[in-house]
């Protein structure tokens, strides 16, 4: 079957963050508008990587690693969907390798669309880990839907941030209405 026959698709990855649940939804949301396939993609690593893995004394075995991870890809797929699912016809795929790589390499004809979330905002996290979405802008051979960031995300980072430094916080702050 050529890739013409095959229909369009829309690849998501997921991680269980909330941002990668909005891009999951997302993705649905565009799979169901365009008549396409969901593809949902979670990649995973041996912890520290393939070095540290092999040098562990007693390391996980690759099968135990692979396992859990689509244990994680459905339970992202129940958290965003619930019993109903994405209502459109889906594919879960374990991919061993880096979130970017992994995204960019299973979608990889002109005619796929990509979905990424937000990511991390934090200058920590964000250095410890590349950003998913840049590498895929970056490398993509198909569109790539960028989601932004929850407007919720900022007030949430702010509310961390007070409870780390220990200062003051009045709940009803969260609860008033600042349109």
């Amino acid at each position: 079957m050529s890739e013409e026959e095959r229909g369009p698709r829309v690849v998501a990855g997921v991680s269980g963050s909330p941002g990668s649940l909005a891009a999951l939804r997302r993705a649905a949301a565009e799979a169901r508008r365009g008549g396409a396939e969901l593809l949902v993609v979670i990649a995973w690593e041996p912890p520290g990587g393939d070095f540290a893995h092999r040098s562990a004394l007693s390391p996980l075995p690759m099968a135990t690693l692979r396992l859990d991870a689509g244990r994680r890809l459905l339970g992202a797929l129940d958290t965003a969907f619930g019993d109903a699912g994405p209502g459109v016809p889906h594919q879960g795929l374990v991919v061993r390798g880096t979130p970017g790589r992994a995204l960019v390499e299973t979608a990889d004809r002109a005619d796929d669309l990509l979905v990424v979330g937000p990511g991390c905002r934090g200058t920590l996290h964000r250095w410890l880990f590349p950003s998913v979405a840049r590498y895929c802008l970056a490398h993509a051979v198909c569109p790539v839907l960028a989601l932004p960031p929850s407007p919720l995300s900022r007030e949430l980072a702010s509310v961390h941030r007070r409870i780390r430094l220990g200062l003051p916080l009045d709940a009803r702050e969260l609860t008033e209405d600042r349109s």
